[in-house]
């Protein structure tokens, strides 16, 4: 199947204006994403068809004029069959997958860890601030909108319900803009009667959530201060989020930027605060007894060795997760860091690379890394293999808080995301969020990086 003169090799998602295909690009055969208009009939009878054509042309000549490092590049524009589509650079995450929201938005997700959440809210409010300095208002800021690159970076994107300063929609009453959650109150209200400060309140939304697992309550009852759930935040971090996303427009942040510096802000004084505990600490002669956390069980058992294909619907099962992807249990490690840059654990009788692969790789090619590893014998050995989801979890860790902060890192930083050799299907394999602690998987085009592995003896 094509689209244009794009290859069509799977759908991503849709909704009720439009189907976002994964495709490969002509000559270059470049994986991106394609948008495709293909309305609802219902949306199509409510507003129009010449209409709905405007506002997606609208919306790819929008991202298209903006060059910021945050923000969706449109590649191509074109029309199959009558149809408009636009092109964009493809990601493989995006900050909904990350904190594992689903289709039932208000179950409980996963608390990502305060220097993430700063991390990704501060690059959201760098969008933001080009887009409003454009005139223009998203109005769907949330998690699945917000892509992240394999470099970390967050990419804005899904401009469909955009707005410039000044302009009326002028579609049907009845027709809802935004999305339930996220959407500030004046805009459920009147869709056309909101100003920028409508952006701030979906980030304040998402920084509730990502910081407690959770969404606030809805209005006209005032959320629960976020501090109450997550110890690492205190009562200025309850001001700055239930500021952000205050019921009353007004007593909101003034501008994107003033968001951003206050969160940073508040980022560095408590950035400031874990460096003078850990300190503390080390002279309690605490930081070196906590590579193997407190509290886990010692590991007893053998972890599998071999890969399996292995469908969603017995993963958690057989992988030992939780509802949200993550360990039911955490293996209670007993790391040696070795001078050939390979770390033992002497808890499940694995060693590991330190690092591993610089730089994100689709499944095949993180297969040919491990072989380029046993050619030209890593750390003199030619035995290393690509782990499983098994030996991948056992070294996830929980969301560190407090003084957990304080433990250095074991392993190189750089790979954030590992594959696997567990296979979903013959064009899908399993991957391991390290960074934040997580299963999840993917087709083989994705990018993510490689730590090998092998029987330490």
């Amino acid at each position: 199947m094509k689209i244009g003169r794009y290859e069509v090799c799977g759908m991503l998602g849709r909704g009720g204006m439009a189907r976002v295909y994964k495709v490969k690009s002509p000559v270059l055969e470049k994986i991106e994403a394609l948008k495709l208009l293909a309305p609802d009939p219902m949306l199509e009878a409510l507003v129009g068809r010449e209409k709905l054509d405007a506002m997606f042309k609208s919306e790819a000549t929008t991202m298209a004029s903006l060059r910021h490092p945050n923000i969706v590049d449109v590649r191509d524009f074109d029309r199959d069959g009558g149809n408009p589509f636009y092109v964009m650079d493809y990601y493989c995450n995006n900050l909904g997958t990350m904190i594992g929201e689903s289709y039932r938005t208000e179950l409980p997700s996963r608390v990502i860890r305060l220097d993430k959440t700063a991390h990704y809210a501060l690059q959201i409010l760098e969008g933001l601030a080009r887009l409003h300095h454009a005139g223009i208002i998203h109005r769907d800021i949330k998690p699945f909108n917000i892509l992240v690159t394999e470099q970390d970076t967050v990419k804005i994107g899904d401009f469909g319900l955009s707005k410039l300063r000044g302009e009326a929609f002028r579609g049907p009453s009845n027709l809802n803009v935004g999305s339930p959650f996220y959407a500030a109150p004046e805009q459920e209200q009147n869709p056309d009667d909101v100003d920028f400060s409508a952006d701030f309140y979906p980030v304040g939304v998402m920084l509730y959530r990502m910081c407690t697992g959770e969404l606030p309550d809805q209005y006209p009852t005032r959320p629960k201060p976020p501090s109450l759930v997550n110890p690492d935040l205190d009562e200025d971090w309850d001001r700055f989020i239930l500021t952000a996303m205050h019921p009353d427009r007004r007593k909101r942040f003034s501008s994107a930027a003033e968001m951003a510096g206050k969160l940073a802000e508040l980022f560095s004084q408590w950035r400031r605060r874990q460096e003078k505990s850990c300190r503390i600490a080390d002279m309690d002669g605490a930081g070196s007894d906590r590579a193997a956390p407190l509290g886990r069980p010692a590991f007893s058992g053998e972890l599998r060795k071999q890969g399996a294909k292995v469908c969603p619907s017995s993963a958690k099962a057989l992988f030992g997760l939780d509802d949200l992807w993550r360990p039911a249990e955490h293996v209670a490690n007993d790391f040696v860091i070795n001078a050939d840059e390979t770390v033992a654990d002497r808890a499940t009788g694995l060693l590991w690379q330190q690092g591993g692969s610089p730089y994100p790789l689709d499944r095949n090619r993180a297969l040919e890394y491990i072989d380029d590893l046993n050619r030209n014998r890593f750390a003199l050995r030619d035995d290393w293999r690509l782990p499983n989801v098994d030996e991948l979890c056992s070294l996830l860790t929980p969301t560190p808080q407090g003084d957990d902060f304080c433990m250095g890192p074991v392993f190189d930083r750089t790979q954030k995301w590992l594959w696997s050799i567990d296979r979903r299907s013959f064009q899908a394999g399993w991957y391991v969020s390290v960074d934040l602690g997580f299963v999840a998987w993917h087709d083989f085009s994705g990018y993510y990086y490689t730590r090998a592995v092998c029987d330490a003896r």
